[in-house]
């Protein structure tokens, strides 16, 4: 009688360890199942790559526009190369290695960016930050969260939030002014 847990099925290497293509699928009816749990979706809603995010949740459950998702992320692409050039931390560190890993403990390298590039970079998150503020100003009599935070709640920091109407148009005006900067087009 052999000892040990079953062995789990799929191809294997002379050396007894399993193929990537049976752990590649293995990790994807993983995400799968979960998704089909938390989110209520069939299984082959599940396979949309939106899922994965909470500003892509609220497209695929087009509480926002297509043009809207893309701006949101847009807006978290730039935050993030933003903090990363600029040596600032993340909203949420997704591990504490890749935390050690920024703050150089573990064989970061520091290379500094091109001086344009990084100008470029610093011109383009200034535009982004005065568009939500100028959104937050014109929304200043409603009551709740601002935009601005909204958005960066949503597409940064991944948060899901209890959605009211008032939130929701909050958040779409907030989009709105990204995707007019980022010249995004309703198609």
């Amino acid at each position: 009688m052999s000892r040990g847990r079953k062995r789990k099925p799929g191809k294997r290497y002379p050396s007894g360890k399993r193929m990537p293509d049976a752990l590649q699928h293995e990790a994807l009816s993983t995400v799968l199942d979960a998704r089909r749990r938390h989110h209520g979706v069939t299984s082959s809603q599940a396979r949309d790559h939106r899922l994965g995010t909470a500003l892509g949740r609220l497209a695929f459950r087009e509480a926002i526009t297509p043009e809207q998702h893309q701006a949101g992320e847009q807006f978290a692409s730039l935050v993030h190369h933003h903090n990363v050039v600029r040596g600032l931390p993340m909203p949420h560190p997704r591990s504490v290695t890749g935390l050690l890993d920024r703050e150089g403990i573990f064989g970061g390298s520091s290379v500094d960016p091109d001086p344009w590039l990084l100008d470029r970079l610093r011109r383009r998150y200034a535009e982004a930050t005065s568009a939500l503020n100028r959104c937050d100003r014109e929304q200043r009599c409603a009551a709740g969260m601002k935009p601005s935070r909204l958005v960066r709640d949503v597409a940064c920091a991944e948060e899901d939030l209890h959605w009211t109407d008032g939130r929701l148009d909050r958040l779409r005006s907030g989009l709105d002014v990204l995707a007019e900067l980022f010249g995004i087009v309703s198609q």
